[in-house]
């Protein structure tokens, strides 16, 4: 059996990842904890479920998703896993942090390695690191292929895709990710984004308007339709 249990960090309201397949030992997915209240809301939570966590796993560098990484990692001495690409974000998330009036995060964190098709067991789970660069460069969504749960960071919400206008961010890469590495999955597929409700594969496919060359409907062939000129011909 696998549990998720979603929290509400910040004030971008971003969304962390409690989970675990086994009792006793869990992972965190991003958590934005902000300032002492938010984390001892966490530690709380970590308690009553009798947990302890395993690992950290970031599905990318921005400030929103890395508040309580730094503290945690060394509350319980935890690996955190990341794509090194992202490295180059960090410096650049806590500015935008300051920029906002925001406290900043703990940048200096100690983290491992994590590479595309990587599965890391962990707390009773099979997760494997699916790279999805464009909203950052080194993002990554984290699958647990036999139970269906894809936690897609800020790359895929329900019914919308991750910004692509801050520094370091690609659009067409952005796409290219949605439409290569994740939108050809499994359909029941569940996905829990960074923010907002969870959603399917599946439904992402039928109605996410950022996806529309791919839900579009095909349209009939007309034989009596003038036919395309190539230049040239």
């Amino acid at each position: 059996m696998f549990n998720i249990r979603p929290l509400t960090f910040n004030l971008l309201q971003e969304r962390s990842y409690v989970v675990w397949g086994t009792p006793g030992r869990c992972v965190l997915i991003d958590p934005g904890c902000y300032g002492n209240a938010e984390r001892q809301g966490l530690e709380e939570l970590l308690a009553r479920e009798g947990l302890t966590p395993e690992a950290i796993l970031l599905t990318h560098g921005h400030f929103d998703h890395i508040f309580g990484v730094e503290p945690l990692q060394e509350r319980y001495g935890i690996p955190v896993f990341m794509h090194p690409a992202e490295q180059v974000v960090l410096p650049y998330s806590a500015d935008m942090a300051r920029r906002l009036g925001l406290d900043v995060p703990g940048i200096r964190f100690r983290t491992t390695d994590v590479e595309d098709g990587q599965v890391l067991t962990l707390a009773g789970m099979q997760l494997e690191a699916i790279a999805t660069p464009g909203h950052t460069p080194g993002g990554v969504c984290w699958l647990e292929r036999s139970a269906g749960i894809l936690f897609t960071g800020d790359t895929l919400f329900a019914g919308s895709i991750g910004r692509t206008d801050f520094r370091f961010s690609d659009y067409d890469d952005e796409i290219r990710s949605i439409m290569e590495r994740l939108i050809l999955l499994d359909p029941a597929t569940r996905i829990f984004p960074g923010h907002g409700p969870a959603s399917t594969i599946g439904q992402e496919r039928r109605s996410n308007p950022f996806l529309e060359p791919f839900n579009e409907p095909e349209e009939p062939f007309d034989p009596d339709l003038e036919p395309i000129l190539i230049r040239g011909e």
